[in-house]
């Protein structure tokens, strides 16, 4: 079969969907390429991350085409043989990084994430390291809430025999700390460790997790512990964003503004977003009223 593959979200950020059907159509003797407008195919997939991407309307040429991806539809999951497969990294002509999941689901049901409905209320092992990693410099890791997980200690100590620098992509549940599980994550090669503040009525559960993980870890070079992402416009108040993002400074962490709908947002909102993240701005700055972005 000649299968073609159509990165819907765009070339950004390598699909793990694709590059394991991609692993797995080789393996049966298929030719697989991303799809070229002139080409013909046999079985064309889409796959589609992000609800608010526009949809592919280049005519396609082929015998079926199937769309996936919680872009598309999040009941559509890959098979079991498929999900399985060590991804093709040549997809995207990708040699040094590797991207996996080593657990799905969170117990958390936060209303602004898709995860518990996907992928269900409680954090599972669904592979070991070795089935996405084989020697790479560095792996990016697209786990939810690893913390969460019952062998989360396995988990860490396997990315931390890599060797390998490791990007938690989504971060770690800064609430899910202890003593045990901070020791491997400090030993762990990574290059910025992320956090999260999202919701007012967790706060007091956040600063504490904050503050135990300030007392067990070194500063960074530039002045903090670590970055924590600061989720706005969606369901808190401009005061209670700039709180969290005061607190954070006066705690020395580092806040990252993320928009939840920024096409819609309002305009102060995304001046607190430029003046949080150009960290030279930050920095120079001390105060959003004093800011003239």
């Amino acid at each position: 079969m000649k299968i073609g593959l159509i990165d819907v979200d765009g070339h950004h950020f390598p699909n793990l969907a694709l590059m394991k059907l991609s692993a797995w159509h080789k393996a049966q003797g298929d030719d697989v390429e991303m799809v070229f407008p002139m080409g013909e195919y046999d079985r064309v997939y889409m796959s589609k991350v992000f609800d608010f991407t526009p949809d592919f309307t280049t005519c396609i040429n082929a015998g079926e085409i199937i769309k996936g991806g919680t872009g598309y539809d999040m009941s559509v999951k890959l098979p079991d043989g498929v999900e399985s497969m060590y991804p093709d990294y040549s997809l995207y002509g990708i040699t040094d990084t590797a991207y996996g999941y080593l657990t799905r689901g969170c117990p958390r049901g936060c209303p602004f994430c898709i995860v518990s409905g996907k992928e269900g209320r409680k954090s599972v092992k669904v592979a070991d390291l070795d089935g996405f990693w084989r020697g790479q410099e560095e792996i990016k890791l697209l786990d939810p809430n690893l913390l969460a997980c019952r062998e989360h200690m396995d988990l860490l100590k396997q990315l931390d025999d890599s060797g390998a620098w490791i990007d938690i992509t989504q971060g770690f549940d800064v609430r899910l700390l202890t003593d045990d599980n901070i020791r491997l994550v400090n030993r762990m090669k990574i290059k910025e460790i992320h956090f999260a503040w999202d919701q007012e009525k967790d706060s007091e559960r956040i600063i504490q997790g904050l503050k135990f993980y300030a007392s067990h870890c070194i500063r960074k070079p530039h002045g903090y512990y670590a970055s924590v992402y600061v989720l706005t416009n969606f369901n808190t108040s401009f005061e209670f964003d700039l709180y969290r993002v005061y607190k954070l400074r006066e705690m020395q962490f580092d806040p990252f503004v993320m928009i939840y709908d920024k096409e819609h947002a309002p305009k102060r909102i995304k001046r607190l977003q430029r003046w949080v993240n150009n960290k030279f701005i930050w920095r120079s700055c001390e105060k959003f009223e004093d800011y003239k972005g």
